[in-house]
């Protein structure tokens, strides 16, 4: 009685804490284990036990293409690595441990770059890391001009430059294939000094643009590609829509791409562990600008720069105001590669994985891409931002692996995207004898005199020699049209035939050289267009022109024939 008095004077939470005492602490322990493990699970976004229920097969890599694309059926359906599995490292299996483990270490190759410094026109520098086919079988290291071996151009992502491991995977395997490869550094990094009021951005696609041409016309017979990774395959399928057709580019291919700025902002700021990605990013962008603070304090909010903590701060306070933009959402919304998917005239291969912690799956454009005859979009359900580890070592990318094997087909197909001829005979007429890289010196009057490496001297001046023959015949060509124009000008006086044709011909050549002297300032500093500036300035004078020589000629031949019908 007196213990079933004593029960009924507990109260419940007595007789829990009775009950929970009974309980060892290491069952206390293991739940807390399983608790934390669930938790750390979902929060890792783990997915080993899902790889092991498949057997560790990995996961199907989806293919988006248009049904009739030429690009899918004749260059994609030869990669196997496009209609295989997926398996990441076991020991990776999450999206942030694999970014993660980029990010730290990588497992690069060894190898050493050879560099060089090339002057944009604005006056800023780029540093173009190399390495050549030849270089990894102890060669020379010199690339020919006229070789035809083909040449990758790699554009990098936020705040990398070509030490970033995943771009020294790519590179090496590009290179073990006998291609040549070179990483065009951004603006400000690869430890290149900022020497323009221009830094770069996530749409900013005139470096890309001048540098594809600068290769092009240099090295002519080398089929070109490019690959962007990241925040660089966005301004490489952005600067691949702006060109359309009118584009020396072969092949190319976006990694990661975050497509839709805008969305991907949201993305960023949605969860705890994206926050940290921001915050993460943001602070390397504040380190890329203290290393340039001396311009950027000049042309940007300093202070909001140093307070920025995230992706969004930073470009409010420093991005919109040097490039120009009236928000932040104005920046992210013209400066996304979504808008450009449907004007992409090159064969383009896009990866993403569908687990990236920065680039989340809502911006990828599935609609735009299936509607491209000329673009494949390969998914995988993981892989994490430009990581894809594979193998029990993580000592290999499978997406260096699927890119150089659709490259590489795409190079032994006859698919290959080839600029217009119209377009690549003028610009080369114009513009061979003009090598901007920075071993050269372009004078006034558009004459190029060599620097001191042999080498390039060599190439230098033959490039003047080719380019002032060119000129010249061009020059013939011109005075032949003007001659034959002449002739074909009715003559109203016998007498005065000669007189007239020649005083016509002064007034033509007089009416274009102002024209003629445009045309070649602007082939000089600008490099694009120019036959289009033409074009429009014909049209537009011609009819004046005509107008005033007939006025002309009417007057002078006026009293001739007036003075021949009274004499008869």
């Amino acid at each position: 009685m007196s213990a079933a008095s004593v029960a009924g004077g507990e109260s419940a939470v007595d007789l829990l804490r009775r009950a929970a005492a009974l309980v060892p602490a290491e069952h206390y322990a293991l739940a807390a284990i399983a608790v934390l493990s669930v938790l750390g699970y979902q929060f890792l976004e783990l997915h080993v036990l899902g790889d092991l229920l498949r057997g560790f097969r990995g996961g199907r890599v989806d293919l988006v293409f248009h049904p009739a694309s030429e690009i899918y059926h004749c260059v994609a359906s030869k990669c196997r690595s496009l209609h295989g599995r997926y398996l990441a490292t076991p020991w990776l299996a999450s999206p942030h441990l694999q970014t993660l483990f980029l990010g730290i270490s990588g497992r690069p190759p060894l190898f050493t770059y050879k560099r060089q410094l090339y002057t944009l026109r604005d006056g800023g520098t780029l540093a173009l890391d190399w390495l050549l086919a030849s270089d990894l079988e102890d060669a020379d290291g010199i690339i020919s001009q006229d070789a035809s071996t083909p040449l990758v151009v790699v554009v990098p992502g936020l705040t990398s430059d070509s030490d970033a491991a995943y771009v020294k995977h790519l590179v090496h395997s590009m290179a073990t294939k006998g291609w040549n490869v070179v990483v065009s550094n951004h603006r400000g990094l690869g430890g290149v000094s900022i020497t323009s009021d221009c830094f770069y951005n996530a749409g900013w696609t005139e470096d890309i643009r001048e540098i594809v041409n600068y290769l092009h016309h240099k090295f002519p017979e080398a089929p070109l590609f490019c690959v962007g990774t990241s925040i660089g395959a966005n301004v490489l399928v952005k600067y691949l829509g702006e060109e359309g057709e009118n584009t020396p580019v072969a092949g190319a291919a976006s990694i990661c791409s975050p497509w839709d700025l805008l969305v991907g902002d949201r993305f960023i700021s949605r969860k705890l562990v994206q926050r940290f990605y921001d915050k993460a990013l943001a602070f390397g962008l504040k380190g890329y600008a203290k290393l340039h603070q001396p311009i950027l304090a000049r042309l940007a909010n300093w202070e909001g720069i140093k307070k920025s903590w995230s992706i969004r701060d930073f470009d409010r306070h420093a991005t919109c105001i040097v490039a120009k933009y009236e928000t932040v959402d104005t920046y992210y919304r013209r400066c996304s590669s979504a808008s450009y998917v449907g004007n992409v005239s090159v064969p383009l291969l896009c990866v993403n994985a569908l687990d990236d912690p920065l680039c989340t799956r809502e911006t990828i454009p599935w609609d735009e891409c299936r509607a491209n005859k000329n673009i494949v979009l390969a998914t995988t359900p993981n892989g994490g931002h430009l990581a894809f580890f594979e193998g029990l070592t993580a000592g290999r990318l499978w997406w260096v692996r699927a890119t150089s094997e659709f490259l590489c087909a795409l190079h032994d197909s006859s698919y290959m995207h080839r600029q217009k001829a119209e377009d690549h005979v003028l610009h080369s007429s114009l513009e061979s004898s003009i090598d901007k890289s920075p071993y050269v010196n372009v004078m006034g009057d558009g004459s190029v005199a060599p620097a001191t490496d042999d080498v390039v001297n060599e190439l230098k001046l033959n490039n003047g020699v080719n380019g002032t023959q060119e000129n010249e015949h061009a020059k013939e060509a011109e005075n032949k049209r003007s001659v034959v124009e002449v002739d074909a000008v009715p003559a109203q006086s016998p007498a005065g035939s000669a007189n007239q044709q020649g005083e016509m011909a002064n007034m033509i050549h007089d009416a274009i050289a102002p024209v003629k002297r445009t045309i070649n300032r602007l082939t000089r500093y600008q490099g694009r267009s120019v036959w289009l500036l033409a074009y429009i300035a014909l049209v537009t004078s011609w009819p004046l022109l005509r107008s005033l020589a007939f006025i002309v000629f009417r007057k002078k031949f006026r009293n001739p024939i007036s003075a021949k019908q009274q004499s008869k």
